[in-house]
Protein backbone atom coordinates (compact mmCIF):
# COMPACT_ATOMS: atom_id res chain seq x y z
CA UNK A 1 0.00 0.00 0.00
CA UNK A 2 2.92 2.56 0.91
CA UNK A 3 4.65 1.74 -2.45
CA UNK A 4 1.06 2.48 -4.52
CA UNK A 5 1.33 5.87 -2.15
CA UNK A 6 4.30 6.56 -2.98
CA UNK A 7 3.68 6.14 -6.77
CA UNK A 8 0.39 7.95 -6.77
CA UNK A 9 2.49 11.18 -5.26
CA UNK A 10 5.26 11.13 -7.59
CA UNK A 11 2.84 11.84 -9.89
CA UNK A 12 1.00 14.43 -8.37
CA UNK A 13 4.51 16.03 -8.02
CA UNK A 14 5.17 15.45 -11.59
CA UNK A 15 1.91 16.80 -13.40
CA UNK A 16 1.65 19.59 -11.04
CA UNK A 17 1.40 22.04 -13.79
CA UNK A 18 -0.98 19.65 -16.39
CA UNK A 19 -3.80 22.12 -16.36
CA UNK A 20 -7.36 20.30 -16.98
CA UNK A 21 -11.34 19.98 -16.88
CA UNK A 22 -12.16 18.70 -13.42
CA UNK A 23 -15.27 16.62 -13.80
CA UNK A 24 -18.42 15.58 -11.69
CA UNK A 25 -21.42 13.17 -12.42
CA UNK A 26 -18.92 12.89 -15.53
CA UNK A 27 -19.52 16.34 -16.72
CA UNK A 28 -17.33 19.25 -17.11
CA UNK A 29 -16.61 21.10 -13.64
CA UNK A 30 -13.95 23.47 -12.75
CA UNK A 31 -10.71 23.33 -13.42
CA UNK A 32 -7.76 21.57 -11.53
CA UNK A 33 -4.53 20.14 -12.49
CA UNK A 34 -3.43 16.44 -13.20
CA UNK A 35 -1.26 16.67 -10.01
CA UNK A 36 -3.80 17.35 -7.50
CA UNK A 37 -5.75 14.56 -8.94
CA UNK A 38 -3.47 12.22 -8.55
CA UNK A 39 -2.20 13.81 -5.10
CA UNK A 40 -5.85 12.87 -3.75
CA UNK A 41 -5.65 8.90 -4.60
CA UNK A 42 -2.44 9.20 -2.33
CA UNK A 43 -4.30 10.73 -0.13
CA UNK A 44 -7.10 8.63 0.31
CA UNK A 45 -4.59 5.43 0.22
CA UNK A 46 -2.94 7.10 2.86
CA UNK A 47 -6.14 7.06 5.10
CA UNK A 48 -6.44 3.46 4.44
CA UNK A 49 -2.99 2.57 5.59
CA UNK A 50 -3.27 4.81 8.65
CA UNK A 51 -6.16 3.18 9.72
CA UNK A 52 -4.30 -0.51 9.47
CA UNK A 53 -1.61 0.60 11.15
CA UNK A 54 -4.00 1.64 13.73
CA UNK A 55 -5.44 -1.64 14.04
CA UNK A 56 -1.96 -3.44 14.32
CA UNK A 57 -1.57 -2.79 17.84
CA UNK A 58 -5.21 -4.42 18.57
CA UNK A 59 -3.84 -7.74 17.01
CA UNK A 60 -0.60 -8.10 18.95
CA UNK A 61 -2.58 -8.66 21.79
CA UNK A 62 -4.88 -11.58 20.40
CA UNK A 63 -3.19 -14.33 21.82
CA UNK A 64 -5.18 -16.96 23.63
CA UNK A 65 -2.64 -19.90 23.64
CA UNK A 66 -2.96 -21.49 26.96
CA UNK A 67 -6.81 -20.84 27.18
CA UNK A 68 -7.66 -24.51 26.43
CA UNK A 69 -11.22 -25.05 26.05
CA UNK A 70 -13.14 -22.01 26.72
CA UNK A 71 -10.67 -19.70 27.67
CA UNK A 72 -10.50 -20.61 31.04
CA UNK A 73 -6.72 -22.10 31.13
CA UNK A 74 -8.22 -25.26 32.84
CA UNK A 75 -5.22 -28.10 32.71
CA UNK A 76 -2.27 -25.42 31.09
CA UNK A 77 -0.18 -24.76 33.71
CA UNK A 78 0.88 -20.88 34.17
CA UNK A 79 4.24 -21.21 33.14
CA UNK A 80 3.32 -22.55 29.59
CA UNK A 81 0.70 -19.53 29.19
CA UNK A 82 2.90 -16.95 29.82
CA UNK A 83 6.24 -19.18 28.41
CA UNK A 84 4.13 -19.97 25.44
CA UNK A 85 3.67 -16.31 24.64
CA UNK A 86 7.03 -15.33 24.71
CA UNK A 87 8.80 -17.86 22.81
CA UNK A 88 6.31 -16.69 20.09
CA UNK A 89 7.81 -13.43 20.28
CA UNK A 90 11.66 -14.62 20.57
CA UNK A 91 11.05 -16.83 17.29
CA UNK A 92 8.68 -13.80 15.44
CA UNK A 93 10.00 -11.10 16.40
CA UNK A 94 6.78 -9.27 16.86
CA UNK A 95 5.49 -8.10 20.16
CA UNK A 96 2.54 -10.00 20.82
CA UNK A 97 1.65 -10.56 24.28
CA UNK A 98 -1.25 -12.67 25.77
CA UNK A 99 -4.52 -11.71 25.66
CA UNK A 100 -6.27 -10.93 29.37
CA UNK A 101 -9.75 -12.45 28.79
CA UNK A 102 -9.08 -15.40 26.81
CA UNK A 103 -12.57 -16.36 27.06
CA UNK A 104 -13.30 -13.64 24.58
CA UNK A 105 -10.59 -14.35 22.49
CA UNK A 106 -11.98 -17.89 22.45
CA UNK A 107 -15.36 -17.14 21.77
CA UNK A 108 -15.22 -14.03 19.59
CA UNK A 109 -13.32 -13.05 16.04
CA UNK A 110 -14.66 -9.84 15.91
CA UNK A 111 -10.80 -8.20 15.62
CA UNK A 112 -10.64 -10.25 12.16
CA UNK A 113 -14.07 -8.57 10.97
CA UNK A 114 -12.13 -5.29 11.63
CA UNK A 115 -9.19 -6.33 10.02
CA UNK A 116 -11.36 -7.53 7.13
CA UNK A 117 -13.73 -4.49 7.07
CA UNK A 118 -10.28 -1.84 6.49
CA UNK A 119 -9.24 -4.02 3.37
CA UNK A 120 -12.73 -3.98 2.53
CA UNK A 121 -12.60 -0.20 2.54
CA UNK A 122 -9.07 -0.48 0.77
CA UNK A 123 -10.11 -2.16 -1.74
CA UNK A 124 -13.59 0.27 -2.30
CA UNK A 125 -10.80 3.29 -2.65
CA UNK A 126 -8.80 0.94 -5.28
CA UNK A 127 -11.64 0.26 -6.92
CA UNK A 128 -13.08 3.75 -7.25
CA UNK A 129 -9.17 4.66 -8.46
CA UNK A 130 -8.89 2.36 -11.02
CA UNK A 131 -12.40 3.32 -12.89
CA UNK A 132 -10.74 6.81 -12.62
CA UNK A 133 -7.41 5.18 -14.43
CA UNK A 134 -9.42 3.87 -16.88
CA UNK A 135 -11.86 6.99 -17.89
CA UNK A 136 -8.88 9.07 -17.98
CA UNK A 137 -7.06 7.23 -20.61
CA UNK A 138 -9.94 6.09 -22.49
CA UNK A 139 -10.16 6.49 -26.21
CA UNK A 140 -6.96 7.14 -26.75
CA UNK A 141 -9.03 9.70 -29.51
CA UNK A 142 -12.86 8.41 -28.43
CA UNK A 143 -12.62 9.55 -24.81
CA UNK A 144 -11.19 11.43 -22.44
CA UNK A 145 -7.30 10.48 -23.46
CA UNK A 146 -5.90 12.22 -20.95
CA UNK A 147 -3.25 10.20 -19.76
CA UNK A 148 -1.42 7.48 -21.08
CA UNK A 149 -0.94 3.89 -19.32
CA UNK A 150 1.84 2.18 -19.95
CA UNK A 151 1.54 -0.53 -23.08
CA UNK A 152 1.78 -4.06 -21.57
CA UNK A 153 0.51 -6.56 -23.86
CA UNK A 154 -1.72 -6.45 -27.16
CA UNK A 155 -5.55 -5.84 -26.06
CA UNK A 156 -7.46 -7.72 -29.43
CA UNK A 157 -7.04 -10.17 -31.75
CA UNK A 158 -9.75 -8.69 -34.05
CA UNK A 159 -8.45 -5.03 -33.77
CA UNK A 160 -4.82 -4.16 -34.42
CA UNK A 161 -2.95 -1.67 -32.16
CA UNK A 162 -5.54 -1.76 -29.37
CA UNK A 163 -4.13 -1.66 -25.71
CA UNK A 164 -6.44 -2.34 -22.92
CA UNK A 165 -5.77 -1.06 -19.34
CA UNK A 166 -5.35 -4.33 -17.73
CA UNK A 167 -3.20 -3.42 -14.60
CA UNK A 168 -5.91 -1.25 -13.61
CA UNK A 169 -8.43 -3.80 -14.36
CA UNK A 170 -6.75 -6.87 -12.29
CA UNK A 171 -6.67 -4.15 -9.41
CA UNK A 172 -10.51 -3.75 -9.61
CA UNK A 173 -10.76 -7.59 -10.41
CA UNK A 174 -8.47 -8.27 -6.68
CA UNK A 175 -10.35 -5.93 -4.77
CA UNK A 176 -13.52 -7.27 -6.02
CA UNK A 177 -12.75 -10.20 -4.15
CA UNK A 178 -11.74 -8.90 -1.08
CA UNK A 179 -15.21 -7.40 -0.85
CA UNK A 180 -16.35 -11.00 -1.82
CA UNK A 181 -13.91 -12.42 1.27
CA UNK A 182 -15.18 -9.94 3.51
CA UNK A 183 -18.57 -11.10 3.56
CA UNK A 184 -17.31 -14.74 4.19
CA UNK A 185 -15.03 -13.58 7.64
CA UNK A 186 -18.31 -12.04 8.25
CA UNK A 187 -20.79 -14.79 8.78
CA UNK A 188 -17.98 -17.04 9.62
CA UNK A 189 -17.24 -14.72 12.46
CA UNK A 190 -21.10 -14.35 13.58
CA UNK A 191 -21.63 -18.47 13.63
CA UNK A 192 -19.54 -18.75 16.36
CA UNK A 193 -21.89 -20.34 19.65
CA UNK A 194 -21.45 -19.78 23.46
CA UNK A 195 -17.78 -20.73 24.34
CA UNK A 196 -15.88 -21.08 20.74
CA UNK A 197 -15.97 -20.03 17.17
CA UNK A 198 -15.32 -23.13 15.12
CA UNK A 199 -15.20 -21.44 12.02
CA UNK A 200 -11.74 -19.87 12.40
CA UNK A 201 -10.55 -21.65 9.85
CA UNK A 202 -12.78 -19.87 7.13
CA UNK A 203 -11.57 -16.55 8.26
CA UNK A 204 -8.39 -17.65 7.62
CA UNK A 205 -8.75 -19.16 4.48
CA UNK A 206 -10.37 -15.65 3.77
CA UNK A 207 -8.21 -13.25 5.02
CA UNK A 208 -4.91 -14.18 4.98
CA UNK A 209 -5.35 -14.59 0.98
CA UNK A 210 -7.18 -11.43 0.95
CA UNK A 211 -4.25 -9.60 2.00
CA UNK A 212 -1.69 -11.42 0.28
CA UNK A 213 -3.81 -10.72 -2.97
CA UNK A 214 -4.07 -6.88 -2.13
CA UNK A 215 -0.25 -6.71 -1.27
CA UNK A 216 0.70 -8.62 -4.83
CA UNK A 217 -2.14 -6.70 -6.46
CA UNK A 218 -1.07 -3.06 -5.36
CA UNK A 219 2.84 -3.39 -6.45
CA UNK A 220 2.09 -4.63 -9.76
CA UNK A 221 0.19 -1.74 -9.96
CA UNK A 222 2.62 0.49 -8.56
CA UNK A 223 5.77 -0.91 -10.47
CA UNK A 224 4.35 -1.55 -13.80
CA UNK A 225 1.30 1.00 -14.26
CA UNK A 226 1.16 4.05 -12.10
CA UNK A 227 5.21 4.70 -12.35
CA UNK A 228 4.83 4.76 -16.00
CA UNK A 229 1.67 6.93 -16.29
CA UNK A 230 2.26 9.91 -19.18
CA UNK A 231 0.05 12.64 -19.18
CA UNK A 232 -1.71 13.97 -22.39
CA UNK A 233 -1.21 18.01 -21.65
CA UNK A 234 -2.64 18.97 -25.14
CA UNK A 235 -5.56 17.21 -24.79
CA UNK A 236 -6.06 18.00 -20.72
CA UNK A 237 -5.81 21.42 -21.86
CA UNK A 238 -8.27 20.69 -25.03
CA UNK A 239 -10.60 19.85 -23.10
CA UNK A 240 -10.23 22.80 -20.90
CA UNK A 241 -10.60 26.14 -22.90
CA UNK A 242 -13.84 24.05 -24.73
CA UNK A 243 -14.88 23.83 -21.69
CA UNK A 244 -18.11 26.15 -20.72
CA UNK A 245 -17.67 25.53 -16.97
CA UNK A 246 -15.25 28.40 -17.13
CA UNK A 247 -18.16 30.48 -16.51
CA UNK A 248 -18.25 29.16 -13.00
CA UNK A 249 -15.30 31.24 -11.62
CA UNK A 250 -17.42 34.58 -12.67
CA UNK A 251 -20.94 33.79 -11.26
CA UNK A 252 -19.96 35.78 -8.09
CA UNK A 253 -19.59 38.70 -10.63
CA UNK A 254 -22.32 38.46 -12.69
CA UNK A 255 -24.62 35.68 -10.45
CA UNK A 256 -25.72 32.19 -10.87
CA UNK A 257 -28.68 32.52 -13.26
CA UNK A 258 -26.54 34.71 -15.49
CA UNK A 259 -23.59 32.68 -15.78
CA UNK A 260 -26.28 29.96 -16.19
CA UNK A 261 -27.88 31.69 -18.89
CA UNK A 262 -24.06 32.00 -21.14
CA UNK A 263 -23.22 28.68 -20.49
CA UNK A 264 -26.07 27.50 -22.08
CA UNK A 265 -25.77 29.95 -25.17
CA UNK A 266 -22.21 28.96 -25.45
CA UNK A 267 -23.73 25.25 -25.72
CA UNK A 268 -26.50 25.94 -28.45
CA UNK A 269 -24.20 28.17 -30.66
CA UNK A 270 -21.44 25.77 -30.12
CA UNK A 271 -18.64 28.45 -29.18
CA UNK A 272 -16.49 29.31 -26.52
CA UNK A 273 -17.68 30.15 -23.17
CA UNK A 274 -15.56 33.72 -23.54
CA UNK A 275 -17.10 34.50 -26.93
CA UNK A 276 -20.33 34.22 -25.38
CA UNK A 277 -18.68 36.63 -22.45
CA UNK A 278 -17.59 38.99 -24.81
CA UNK A 279 -20.80 38.69 -26.88
CA UNK A 280 -22.77 39.74 -23.86
CA UNK A 281 -20.39 43.22 -23.06
CA UNK A 282 -20.05 41.85 -19.32
CA UNK A 283 -16.46 41.62 -20.14
CA UNK A 284 -13.70 43.07 -22.00
CA UNK A 285 -10.74 40.38 -23.96
CA UNK A 286 -8.51 41.98 -21.70
CA UNK A 287 -10.73 41.53 -18.27
CA UNK A 288 -11.36 38.08 -19.05
CA UNK A 289 -7.56 36.65 -19.86
CA UNK A 290 -7.03 38.32 -16.14
CA UNK A 291 -10.34 36.23 -14.60
CA UNK A 292 -10.42 32.96 -16.74
CA UNK A 293 -6.51 32.34 -16.08
CA UNK A 294 -6.93 28.51 -15.08
CA UNK A 295 -3.79 28.53 -13.31
CA UNK A 296 -5.75 31.23 -10.96
CA UNK A 297 -8.81 28.96 -11.29
CA UNK A 298 -7.62 25.67 -9.44
CA UNK A 299 -6.47 27.41 -5.86
CA UNK A 300 -8.72 28.16 -2.69
CA UNK A 301 -10.46 32.02 -3.23
CA UNK A 302 -12.59 34.37 -5.53
CA UNK A 303 -12.00 35.95 -8.67
CA UNK A 304 -12.30 39.97 -8.71
CA UNK A 305 -12.89 42.15 -11.31
CA UNK A 306 -9.15 44.01 -12.44
CA UNK A 307 -9.21 47.32 -11.26
CA UNK A 308 -8.02 49.80 -13.32
CA UNK A 309 -4.68 51.39 -12.63
CA UNK A 310 -4.58 54.92 -11.95
CA UNK A 311 -2.75 57.88 -14.26
CA UNK A 312 0.39 58.82 -12.10
CA UNK A 313 0.37 61.58 -11.24
CA UNK A 314 1.98 65.43 -12.37
CA UNK A 315 5.72 65.36 -11.00
CA UNK A 316 4.98 69.32 -9.75
CA UNK A 317 2.04 67.79 -7.64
Amino acid sequence: LDSLIQAFAAKGVEFNHVLKMGRTQLQDAVPMTLGQEFHAFATTLGEDLARLKTLAPELLTEVNLGGTAVGTGLNAERKYVFGVVERLRSLTGIGLARDENMIDTTQNADVFVEVSGLLKACATTLIKISNDLRLLSSGPRGGFGEIRLPDLQAGSSIMPGKVNPVMPEMLAQVAYQTIARDLAITLAAQGGQLELNAFLPLVAANLLPAMEELTGAMKLVAERCVSGIEANSERCRFHLENSVALVTALAPLIGYDRAASLAKQALQTDSSVKKSLLDSGLFTAEELDTLLRPEALTRPGMVKRPTAAKPKEAAHE
